[in-house]
């Protein structure tokens, strides 16, 4: 019998308490509760496994979001959908440095001051600041007086998460004011190519640019912000957490496909010393990769445990005969046919033990029906009632970052019946899902 409309309101409020319990318990295991004004990272904010809270945020942001959408009138909801300008004022504080330039006054700075420093008139500047400060991004400490927080923090220049921050409000935002064009548009509305991508399109219409990878090909900074920005996923997704969960250290040999400069071939380096690992990308993304490992794990070179080879992953195989190889957000940059190529290339590389790991966001199903089947076969968690059987609000980012790859590449994030029909047209058997609550890893065998 379906449930009656306030008993549902009343079990979302029981979810909202257990799950904010269950999270304010995991951050008393590292230490005090944060405070939303304190100005010093918390413990558990670095913690390589941080699946346990994201599986508890998860839980407590789709049920707010769900009980104000049912009991807010709709109006009120429809706007909020729409008038939302966080991202161009995150822009202008990312650009112009401010958590750099807070840092040196922990009791906070007048915005005519700050003005001064950055060349932007003060009352403006107030009212960037105050919404970012009504968000829970800096502290308004007195009137017209902003200190940093925890939560500006992550905009400092060192902070890798700052440089995925900057390619949404930059290139991205720039694909998001023509997709409804790109749409319409007779000559690319059908098409998956990476040189009709929105962000492409906003750039250049005839398509002569070519691809997002093409533009970091030309582009140093560009290119460097988008290696450090894979780092970032790291605090983002939390995907480290695949560290602990999955079994390296039965394990000699990794092939990180796509590596980069090492967003995970890093700390996997220096958790688990017993794997050797092969770092494949196109030469110019390993040329800064070879540098980091230099000055961050140069044991792992010393000791001959990494080693970098050209690959161009859509034309030839990776080294053959590897225990795991590992994909993190490659596959979602690609359009079926092409993610069939790479995934097939990498099917030849395979020994009869290997296993083949991707790492992505999945998207959940929105039919309860549906999401019981996957929770039953598959082994991934199941949106406890009356939630939105996707976890509603929780998973937005997965939607998002959906969007994001639609935008930037012409591709997208993937169902699991997605990538088990990739699998099958590259001759690969699920063996297991990993879920880590934001993200999975789909782990295959040779079929």
């Amino acid at each position: 019998m379906a449930m009656a409309n306030k008993a549902k309101l009343e079990a979302l409020l029981t979810l909202i308490n257990t799950s904010a319990r269950d999270a304010i318990t995991l951050y008393e295991q590292y230490g005090d509760v944060p405070a939303i004004d304190q100005m010093e990272p918390h413990p558990l904010d670095n913690a390589i496994d941080q699946t346990a809270l994201k599986s508890a945020i998860r839980t407590l942001e789709g049920a707010c979001a769900q009980i104000c959408a049912t009991l807010a009138p709709p109006s009120h909801i429809a706007i909020n959908l729409v008038q939302v300008y966080d991202h161009a004022c995150v822009r202008v504080v990312a650009r112009e440095r401010v958590s750099d330039i807070l840092l040196k006054y922990p009791k906070g700075l007048h915005v005519n001051d700050l003005s001064k420093k950055i060349n932007i008139e003060p009352k403006k500047l107030a009212r960037i600041m105050r919404l970012l400060a009504t968000r829970g991004c800096y502290n308004e400490v007195e009137m017209d007086v902003f200190a940093n927080n925890r939560l500006s923090l992550i905009l400092l220049d060192e902070h890798p998460v700052k440089h995925m921050i900057l390619l949404h409000v930059e290139p991205n935002a720039k694909g998001a004011t023509v997709f409804y064009e790109t749409l319409k548009d007779p000559r690319i509305a059908s098409s998956y190519e990476q040189t009709a991508a929105p962000v492409m399109y906003a750039i250049n219409k005839d398509g002569t640019e070519g691809t997002v990878f093409d533009l970091m090909a030309r582009d140093d900074d560009l290119r460097k912000c988008f290696d450090t920005s894979m780092r970032g996923l790291n605090h983002i997704m939390g995907s480290l957490a695949i560290l602990t969960h999955f079994p390296f250290e039965k394990y000699s040999t990794v092939v990180d496909v796509g590596g980069g400069i090492g967003a995970f071939s890093l700390p996997l380096a220096k958790m688990h010393k017993n794997v050797k690992i092969t770092i494949h990308d196109l030469p110019e993304a390993l040329v800064p990769a070879r540098d980091i490992w230099a000055k961050e794990c140069p044991e792992a070179l010393a000791e001959d445990r990494i080693e970098f080879e050209d690959l161009n992953f859509l034309e030839r195989v990776p080294v053959k005969g590897k225990d795991i190889y590992y994909l993190r957000n490659i596959i979602h940059n690609w359009n079926d046919h092409e993610s069939t190529i790479i995934l097939s290339n990498i099917r030849k590389a395979l020994g009869p033990n290997s296993r083949v790991l991707i790492h992505d966001y999945v998207l959940r199903q929105l039919s309860r029906k549906q999401a019981v089947i996957e929770a039953s076969e598959l082994g991934v968690v199941l949106a406890p009632e009356p939630l939105l059987a996707n976890f509603g609000v929780g998973n937005i980012r997965s939607y998002q970052q959906d969007m994001t790859m639609l935008f930037s590449f012409n591709a997208k994030e993937r169902t699991l019946h997605d990538f088990l029909a990739l699998a099958t047209a590259a001759r690969l058997k699920l063996e297991k899902v990993w879920d880590l609550a934001e993200s999975c890893v789909m782990e295959y065998s040779a079929a």
